[in-house]
């Protein structure tokens, strides 16, 4: 049987620790969970079961490694040690049988983007980004059509234009939005990024480093390994829909206690083909995985055991053609949901009456 192996690590410390350890997330503080995690081995996690493609019946088994790292302890450390680690688990994948191997959450962010780990197993790799992509594009429509605004009558914000997924969703969304507005950090990589989304841009391309500047948006795309909180509830206009592809994520908190005008919901997640049996609570609901996890699985089915979604730079042509690929075996986007709870569409409506009498109070005044 083919199979994969994917990585993953704590996003929330306590939460996560508790998952695996009940006594320990119990009983360690948050910052002892950060120093243990740097002396802790890969942990095998779980064997995957019952995935079958829809397109072939073919059926995959696979497993869930941890790497011990936490997020703030991987963007401290030098990217050589967080390797290290990361290829310890990449061994033990290859001692399971694995074929292919995903990279979740930060160990595809750190360094080079996986490029490293790759020369150093002797299996395929992938991040996963470029799936990614494409399903946060797809929970993007959807969500602006629920809300009722027309990408091509808006401004689109996409906060992390500079990283990998961040500049591939630009390109993706500048084909119909009627203005993209470009957030990063580092001013040349962005102009870089600028001129790359004007060739596929049908309105206006502006550039920014202020985060505050996504009060333009109707429409946000959040992707950036910032750590959290960078999306306050002061950020977002009345009525703005914002996906937040980021783990941990960009959105604060703050932003679904103070602000009921506006829809915050998770990018990524998709229902995978057959009984699935993840056999770990690792985050989603039992049926659901990440894009990321996703697109390691699309391989599998297929049998492409190759390096895929690899470094900083994502193309537009890998983004669709694993996009084809995923929907042919089966893989469907899930229902939007936002802060661990599905957006049913009373929920939604909700905010869209919030917004619309948020409006009003402001003309009536």
């Amino acid at each position: 049987m083919d199979s994969f192996a994917f990585i993953i690590h704590p996003i929330d410390p306590k939460r996560d620790v508790t998952r695996k350890y009940p006594l320990l997330g119990k009983w360690l503080p948050v910052n002892a969970i950060h120093f243990v995690s740097r002396f802790w081995p890969p942990l095998y996690l779980s064997h995957i079961t019952g995935a079958r493609s829809a397109a072939t019946g073919k059926e995959i088994e696979g497993w869930l490694i941890a790497v011990p790292y936490t997020a703030p302890r991987m963007l401290q450390l030098s990217p050589q040690e967080v390797y290290r680690k990361i290829i310890a688990a990449g061994r033990m994948a290859e001692e399971l049988g694995a074929q292919v191997l995903g990279l979740g959450a930060y160990t595809a962010v750190v360094g080079d983007g996986g490029r490293t780990i790759a020369q150093e197993l002797d299996i395929a790799v992938t991040t996963g980004d470029s799936y990614t992509a494409a399903v946060a594009v797809q929970a993007l429509h959807l969500a602006a059509a629920r809300m009722g605004i027309a990408l091509q009558q808006t401004t689109v914000a996409v906060v992390g234009a500079t990283g990998a997924v961040g500049g591939v969703v630009a390109q993706k969304l500048a084909r119909e939005a009627g203005r993209i507005l470009l957030v990063g950090r580092r001013r040349a990589r962005l102009a870089e990024v600028g001129a790359q989304v004007q060739a596929c841009a049908q309105g206006e391309v502006a550039l920014s480093l202020d985060i505050t500047d996504i009060r333009e948006a109707g429409v946000v795309v959040t992707v950036t390994s910032a750590g959290g909180n960078l999306v306050r509830p002061e950020h977002l206009r009345r009525g703005a829909v914002v996906c937040d592809v980021s783990r941990p994520r960009d959105v604060s908190w703050q932003v679904a206690q103070a602000r009921k005008d506006v829809l915050v919901f998770d990018g990524g997640l998709v229902r995978v083909p057959g009984a699935v049996d993840f056999g770990f609570n690792y985050g989603p609901p039992p049926d659901m995985t990440f894009g990321c996890v996703a697109e390691t699985m699309a391989l599998t089915f297929e049998g492409r055991f190759e390096n895929y979604t690899l470094g900083k730079d994502l193309s537009l042509e890998k983004v669709e053609a694993i996009e084809a690929l995923a929907a042919k075996h089966g893989f469907k986007l899930a229902a939007l949901r936002s802060f661990e709870r599905q957006l049913d569409d009373a929920m939604i409506d909700k905010i869209k009456l919030q917004a619309r009498r948020s409006n009003d109070n402001i003309i009536t005044k």
